[in-house]
């Protein structure tokens, strides 16, 4: 034992029937749970030690049920404590009479509480006082120190005030100010700030700050919050199921935890704001220059940013006047770079084709253009999935299919009768080459070969009509509407009243119905999904 403020050696508290025959047993190792199952004990502090040196402010923190709170009362025998050392300023707390405690509780040792413990029936000057009125100080002298104190806590001007006029920041600033008004030699406190308001905390953790540069008394300081631990801990010790984990400074614990529990609890805090330049510091390289700028060795690596920007020469670390190392800009990136999981994203291009896949239609590079009327049906650009996949459409091939009704090319077989344009509803325009196999229909193609048929020639021979409706049944499951039909039917409409055979490589609209073959078998009326006239039109007039 030294002479640390605070010294706990071994120490133990253990919560049940026959605890202390459980240290040094097997029993002592085991879980949480198994204990309680086996012996019907809970081991609330397990064999911790540790120590707080004079006017340093030592955080233990630690999730809800770690030990914590059970621990800062041990210190004091507010719970006494089933085995271990214990000592405050060399004196062996465990050893005390009832009397030497009360002592120690009255003037060497103070604590605030978690929820202020105030008197409600006393007003804030008598609550402050109240510690001193317990040592047995007059009222006036404890009223004038009381006042003192609650300038220095920033509570000036409230001191007639009763405890529910204040705010809770307000309430837990009396509670600090009664446990400075006695003038202790360590305080502890006991998650004082965890009920409070975030912005309401983060005054209070400035405001124990500078009460501690200003007075300079030892605090231990419990919390379960690892950014308050980090901001006002010189050490801070990490408690789970009862133990202690690990104990260091906050650059120890962020940047070499013990194991993965601490490594778990420090993952998300930012580097630069806790890890200073001396524990990024290395050795400088033979010939590397010693001339950038002088940053004190405790100066943080956030700090430290603006310097290694301006220069493009290694940061010079010292430490009472003596050269610690050097940190170069590839040094503090290094001591920063976050351990995150990749992200990846999608490419525009790869988006967008994603998009197509759910919805052709609604990209625009796949809709067929126009095409001028004299071009033959045969180089017609492919429709988009949607339009050849209508189950719908009638075509010219189901038509043909028909007994009652023949159309189409069936209509071109019968050598008394000239095919009209009827016949080229069996020649469908084509989809692509990829849905018909790659194949072109006949019609089309030997149509940009022949002239047209002088007035009264005979029609071209049945074989190859029959040839361009079997090859159009190919295209059967995804059938092409034409884009203009009303104006192209109009155009053949002449020809089919003379008895003359349009052209069937400008057949556009060669699903009209033939004039001379409407009283035998008229065809049935069929709707354009593009075109938006009916293209029974031509139809309709030769009945007229």
């Amino acid at each position: 034992m030294g002479t640390a403020a605070i010294e706990v050696r071994g120490l133990w508290k253990i919560f049940g029937p026959k605890a202390d025959r459980i240290i040094g047993s097997p029993d002592a190792d085991l879980e949480p749970a198994q204990l309680r199952a086996k012996t019907g004990c809970t081991a609330a502090v397990r064999d911790v030690s540790f120590e707080v040196r004079p006017g340093e402010v030592f955080v233990v923190m630690g999730l809800s049920g770690s030990g914590k709170s059970t621990l800062v009362r041990c210190l004091t025998r507010l719970i006494e404590p089933t085995a271990g050392e214990l000592r405050i300023d060399g004196q062996d707390v465990r050893a005390m009479s009832a009397k030497q405690l009360r002592e120690l509780r009255r003037h060497r040792v103070s604590m605030v509480f978690q929820h202020f413990g105030l008197l409600p029936h006393r007003k804030v000057v008598d609550n402050v006082g109240y510690g001193l009125e317990i040592q047995g100080v007059g009222k006036a002298e404890r009223h004038e120190k009381a006042r003192r104190i609650l300038s220095l806590v920033g509570l000036e001007g409230h001191e007639d005030s009763y405890p529910e006029q204040l705010s809770g920041g307000m309430q837990q600033r009396v509670g600090l100010a009664r446990a400075l008004a006695v003038d202790p030699e360590v305080l502890l406190f006991d998650e004082p700030f965890s009920a409070l308001d975030p912005l309401i905390r983060r005054d209070m953790q400035a405001e124990v700050i500078r009460l501690h540069r200003e007075v300079g008394k030892t605090m231990v300081f419990i919390t379960h919050d690892l950014s308050e631990a980090l901001k006002l801990g010189e050490r801070i010790a990490i408690m789970r199921a009862g133990a202690i984990v690990q104990v260091g400074t906050p650059e120890e614990l962020v940047g070499a935890p013990a194991d993965d529990y601490v490594a778990d609890f420090v993952r998300d805090v930012p580097r630069a704001q806790v890890l200073s330049l001396r524990w990024i510091s290395r050795d400088p390289e033979p010939d590397e220059p010693l001339d950038g700028p002088e940053l004190p060795a405790d100066t943080v690596i956030h700090d430290a940013v603006p310097a290694a920007m301006a220069s493009d020469r290694p940061i010079r670390v010292v430490a009472d006047g003596e050269l610690v190392g050097v940190v170069s800009r590839v040094d503090l990136l290094g001591a920063v770079r976050p351990e995150t999981e990749r992200v990846v994203v999608a490419a525009p291009a790869q988006e967008a084709g994603e998009k197509h896949a759910e919805n052709p239609a609604e990209n625009p590079a796949e809709e067929p253009a126009e095409e001028p009327a004299e071009e033959p049906a045969g180089t017609e650009e492919p429709t988009g999935s949607e339009e050849s996949a209508a189950p719908e459409e009638p075509t010219g091939t189901e038509e043909s299919a028909s007994p009652e009704e023949p159309a189409g090319a069936e209509e071109s077989a019968s050598p008394e009768e000239p095919a009209g344009p009827e016949e080229a509803a069996g020649t469908e325009e084509p989809t692509d080459s990829a849905e018909t196999g790659g194949e072109e229909p006949v019609a089309s193609g030997s149509a940009e070969q022949e002239q047209p048929p002088a007035e009264g020639d005979t029609p071209a021979a049945p074989p190859k009509r029959r040839r361009a409706s079997t090859r159009a049944t190919a295209t059967k499951k995804a059938p092409k509407p034409p884009a203009e039909g009303g104006a192209d039917a109009s155009a053949d409409a002449p020809a089919a009243a003379s008895g003359r055979k349009p052209r069937a490589s400008t057949a556009k609209a060669s699903e009209q119905p033939s004039a001379e073959g409407e009283d035998d078998a008229p065809a049935p009326a069929k709707k354009s999904t593009r075109g938006g006239a009916a293209v029974a039109s031509a139809g309709a007039s030769g009945e007229a």
